[in-house]
Formats: structure tokens, C-alpha cells, sequence
């Protein structure tokens, strides 16, 4: 009986781990493609408009 408990707790304990390390694999993956969007941005010109404020000669 308590072999059984016992390869039930590693049998748990090893799901728990595969668990947290795909959930850390999933983030790092966000955080990467995050930073791959943001060197990808770089590259492009400054894109919002140019506003040139003209005051009348008074």
C-alpha cells in the first residue's frame, strides 16, 4: 500500500513539474516574440504626422 502512495506523489509530482515548466515556456515565447516586434519596429521611419503651426505676421 505504501508503494503505491508513494508512485502516486512522484507520479503528481511529476505532472506538477511538466505543468509549471510548459507554463514558463509559454511566457518566455510571449516575452521573445515581443522583443522580435519591437526590433522589427525599430527599422520603420517615425510615422505620425508633422504638424507645422504657423502664426500670422501681426
Amino acid at each position: 500500500m505504501k508503494i503505491i502512495i508513494l508512485l502516486f506523489a512522484i507520479v503528481l509530482g511529476f505532472g506538477a513539474t511538466c505543468k509549471k515548466t510548459a507554463d514558463d515556456i509559454r511566457v518566455t515565447a510571449a516575452k521573445y516574440k515581443l522583443q522580435q516586434e519591437q526590433k522589427e519596429l525599430r527599422s520603420y521611419p517615425n510615422l505620425l504626422p508633422e504638424v507645422l503651426i504657423v502664426a500670422p505676421k501681426a
